[in-house]
């Protein structure tokens, strides 16, 4: 039902669109700067060589390598401790206000001339809140009972989820509002959608390599089987 009533509200609002927005009929000349798709990686190419571009690239692919393990694995952690998946679903529900809202809230902060002091002042917060996600999932066995999970648990999850939203978007917004200041208006387009799609692979890859990580660094431990490890999915299926 929720994915059919959207569905059908982005079908409308696209119909209208087509349908009622008209063109700007005034050709207004601009400079071309590129023609194609050879210009344009050339012209990508020539940007990610200024030594200002390329320590920023650097810089962006590597920030967020302590945030990734507790992006990434807390929410399948918790499920592996007990918490009900549908629970940790209905949690997500409160953060869309706050996902809207926040936006609005730190672009105060980031239209001014240096606005990745924003993103700077976030990062150590985050990398807090990392750590208190794995005390989240150490408490999680502590607190079960048979009937599940105590409410004031569901509470500290949410408070905590809370505290990690401000803080992903403080620097979300940050590093957008950045990337916008120090394109070259000429090739904005261009320009941004390298910085972002380099923003967004600094945060992707970190992810992917500690959920590959999982695996081989979970301590596993076999019961009423002395001498086995269970270290490998081997030895855990036999």
């Amino acid at each position: 039902d929720f994915l059919f009533f959207w569905g059908a509200v982005f079908l409308i609002t696209t119909t209208l669109v087509a349908f009622l927005k008209k063109e700007n009929q005034e050709l207004i000349p601009a400079k071309e700067e590129t023609k194609g798709i050879t210009d344009t990686y050339r012209l990508l190419f020539s940007i990610i060589k200024m030594p200002a571009v390329l320590t920023f690239c650097v810089l962006i692919l590597t920030s967020k390598v302590g945030f990734s393990a507790a992006d990434a694995v807390t929410g399948l952690k918790l499920v592996e401790e007990g918490v009900p998946k549908e629970h940790l679903a209905l949690l997500a529900v409160p953060m869309v206000p706050l996902q809207i809202i926040l936006p609005l809230v730190i672009s105060k902060y980031t239209a001014g001339p240096q606005p990745l002091n924003t993103f700077y002042k976030a990062m150590p917060y985050r990398l807090l809140l990392g750590l208190e996600f794995a005390l989240l999932v150490w408490w999680a066995p502590k607190v079960k009972h048979e009937g599940g999970f105590p409410v004031y648990y569901y509470a500290v999850v949410v408070l905590s989820y809370a505290l990690h939203q401000i803080t992903l978007y403080s620097m979300y917004v940050a590093i957008m509002a950045f990337n916008a200041k120090v394109s070259d208006p000429l090739i904005g387009g261009t320009y941004m959608t390298l910085l972002n799609t380099v923003s967004n692979l600094g945060g992707n890859w970190p992810s992917t390599v500690a959920l590959w990580l999982v695996d081989p660094l979970t301590v596993k431990e076999c019961a009423g089987a002395q001498g086995h490890t269970c270290a490998t999915a081997e030895t855990a299926e036999v």
